[in-house]
């Protein structure tokens, strides 16, 4: 999952919100890794996870950039979900509700690695909150 979230500091002294991993739903998995690898030169190794066929995305960049995940997709409506690093998934997603969004996957755990939340803005976009915590179980 993701790498460990940067700390850094927004102009307001608050925790940056930094995109730390995305997924990419695929209805074929081989014809994904073709068009991702061939593209931009990605390359994907098989990792376990809850998921089933879940794919490890390495984007080449360095600690600084993203890495994902590649996916088989889950409904048809399932689009590519970014991953934003937060302090706390729980305060976030209680925002996420005050501010009008809509939490479609509540606050779950990667064992050994923190917790996400699956989100949806007023818009209609789905996006995911993370919190690196290496106790999560």
């Amino acid at each position: 999952m993701p790498k460990k979230a940067r700390t850094a500091k927004t102009a307001k002294g608050r925790a940056a919100a930094s995109l730390v991993w995305f997924e990419i739903p695929a209805d074929s998995i081989d014809r994904a890794r073709t068009f991702y690898g061939s593209l931009f030169g990605w390359t994907f190794n098989k990792i376990p996870a809850a998921i089933a066929d879940y794919w490890h995305i390495d984007t080449g960049g360095g600690n600084g950039t993203p890495d994902g995940g590649l996916m088989p997709r889950m409904h048809p409506a399932q689009s590519i979900t970014n991953y934003i690093a937060v302090p706390s998934v729980t305060k976030a997603a209680t925002k996420v509700l005050k501010l009008g969004g809509t939490i479609c996957k509540p606050k779950t755990p990667v064992p050994g690695m923190g917790y996400f939340v699956i989100c949806e803005d007023p818009e209609g976009n789905t996006f995911a909150l993370w919190e690196m915590n290496p106790r999560a179980k």
